[in-house]
């Protein structure tokens, strides 16, 4: 949260709203030396999830865990006042404190049978009582924020865990260079080693800007992996155009040089973590699934996979279904049985091949509830709909990788269907921005949408 210090001579108080500690349970400690208030409606939500069958509960749980630690053993008097907040070894910074529900109910102000609007009027009232103090609401909630702002009281979203403001800026994993890369560099110095060609390419105004671990791909048929980045040069591995697009995981070639890439990308042993993002139909699914079966069944690289999806609701609905945690699943990872399809629809009975594949394969579906607090060794974790979750789940999740583990997140940021989330804070731009420098993980952004031309003309006109 930025530090607004130098804008007001007022001290700040920050009230934040549920949904604020939901999405970071720890965001208590990110206003700096400024008040945090937390309204006694706010810790009546939290009570009311912490043991709901909801997604956010082990959320709420952490956030009431921490109020409580940061509160301590201060008296009812102190806890209204403001508790110092400490931090670490060094000095206290800031203070917590609980905003009691109104008194005055002959005070006039929003209807008080939603939430919302009973800490929308708490804090009219306060700003009344202390014109000393500047009041701002912190939530993830649109509509609570305009409400608040008609109301007269100051409102914005939380930003600490947003990494950027646009994701037209969001690397894409791999840079289009026109015409022919070699004219764009000066000195290059080329080693062969066993099996592969390294060069040291000095950097020069012409070249992108890179992080390791991108791909560099000109007209000329050129593609080069960047290896190393260097204030003066690039270490770049020379991958050939050809071997790429032919490459075959379980009987899928890809169709194009992106799709190659992330394929590359999906069955190398030393990435851990690949990212595929893109449009509907751009092939991250079948591309995923079609690789962590090639390497749990032909070269017995993970012993297991693990799918799973954020879907909004999904938690809630899952206890009322019929049948095992893997039957209850299946409605939900369908999407997974369509792509095993798609993979054997040449075979006699594409039925049967699917119901075969799904027996043989150690293809295990969990709801993200199973996977928190879990540990994986040897597994291909595949996370589908990464779009949806916040930055504090996708940490949960990717956590769980133990020794010999990889975690394929894909998703679409054009497709977030739950409500407190926008494609700069989604957990899926928060892992991409913050593992651009991680060597063993690899970011793609696939292109086109070649399911159809039906699908191809519906996504550009409609």
């Amino acid at each position: 949260m930025e530090n607004h210090a130098g804008k007001t001579t007022y001290p700040r108080l920050y009230v934040l709203d549920t949904n604020v500690l939901i999405h970071d349970p720890n965001a208590l400690l990110n206003f700096q030396e400024h008040q945090v208030a937390i309204p006694m409606t706010v810790l009546e939500e939290l009570d009311h999830l912490k043991t709901s069958k909801h997604s956010v509960a082990a959320e709420s749980r952490q956030a009431i865990r921490l109020i409580d630690q940061l509160l301590g053993e201060a008296t009812p008097a102190q806890v209204e006042q403001g508790v110092p907040i400490q931090r670490g070894k060094g000095a206290p910074r800031g203070s917590l404190s609980i905003l009691m529900s109104r008194l005055d109910t002959t005070v006039s102000g929003l209807p008080e049978h939603l939430n919302d609007n009973k800490i929308i009027n708490q804090l009219v009232e306060l700003q009344g009582r202390r014109p000393d103090v500047e009041v701002v609401l912190v939530s993830k909630d649109i509509n609570m924020r305009l409400k608040a702002r008609a109301c007269g009281v100051a409102a914005e979203d939380y930003h600490t865990d947003q990494l950027v403001d646009d994701v037209a800026l969001l690397s894409r994993g791999y840079h289009t260079v026109p015409g022919s890369f070699w004219q764009k560099v000066g000195k290059v110095d080329t080693r062969q080693e066993i099996g592969r060609t390294l060069h040291r390419v000095q950097l020069s105004d012409a070249l992108p800007n890179v992080h390791v671990n991108e791909f560099i791909v000109d007209e000329q048929g050129f593609v080069g992996w960047v290896k190393e980045v260097h204030k003066s040069h690039l270490l770049l591995l020379d991958l050939h155009q050809e071997p790429l697009l032919h490459q075959e995981a379980w009987g899928l070639k890809p169709r194009d040089i992106y799709q190659a890439l992330a394929l590359y990308a999906l069955l190398d042993p030393d990435i851990y973590l690949v990212n595929l993002t893109g449009a509907a139909g751009s092939g991250k699914t079948i591309l995923a699934l079609a690789a962590a079966i090639e390497q749990t069944m032909v070269s017995k690289r993970y012993r297991r996979i693990i799918a799973t999806r954020s879907v909004q609701g999904l938690d809630e609905d899952i206890g009322f279904l019929p049948g095992t945690e893997a039957e209850k699943m299946e409605p939900w990872l369908g999407a997974i049985t369509d792509n095993l399809e798609a993979l054997h629809m040449d075979d006699e009975s594409t039925h049967g091949s699917v119901d075969y594949i799904l027996q043989r394969v150690p293809l295990q579906f969990k709801s993200l509830n199973y996977i928190r607090g879990r540990s994986f060794q040897q597994s291909l974790l595949l996370i589908d709909e990464c779009q949806n979750l916040t930055p504090h789940q996708m940490k949960t999740i990717i956590t769980r990788a133990g020794n010999g583990s990889k975690v394929v997140c894909l998703g679409n940021l054009a497709q977030i269907d739950t409500p407190y989330l926008s494609a700069p804070s989604s957990g899926l731009t928060y892992l991409t921005e913050r593992f651009k420098d991680f060597p063993h993980g690899v970011h793609i952004t696939l292109q086109g949408v070649p399911r159809s031309l039906l699908a191809e003309y519906a996504e550009a006109h409609l």
